[in-house]
């Protein structure tokens, strides 16, 4: 059996089917990041686990969901070029 892809066709792999790698990386990073603030905190587990929960999970989801298969790692760098550079462009209708 012959498939025919087209030349456009953007094949990226992707982790179990529904992440990018990087997106993958760039989730597990903050995570870490985030645990190894947490640890040096001196509270009990119960809150260290909501906090990590409160400030990971909806990056996370974010970043499975959001942007229509856009890669979120590509979307912050769009994102921080426009905060460093806005342009607004304005055209009057005659």
């Amino acid at each position: 059996m012959k498939f025919i892809f087209p030349q456009n066709y953007n094949f990226k792999n992707k982790f179990l089917g529904f992440i990018d790698y990087s997106t993958l990386f760039f989730n597990l990073i903050l995570n870490l990041i985030i645990f190894g603030i947490l640890y040096l905190i001196k509270v009990t587990i119960i809150y260290k686990i909501a906090i990590q929960i409160t400030l990971c999970f909806p990056i996370f989801l974010f970043s499975i969901l959001g942007f229509t298969n856009e890669n979120i790692v590509n979307a912050m760098i769009y994102f921080i070029k426009y905060l460093i550079k806005p342009k607004l462009y304005l055209y009057i209708k005659d």
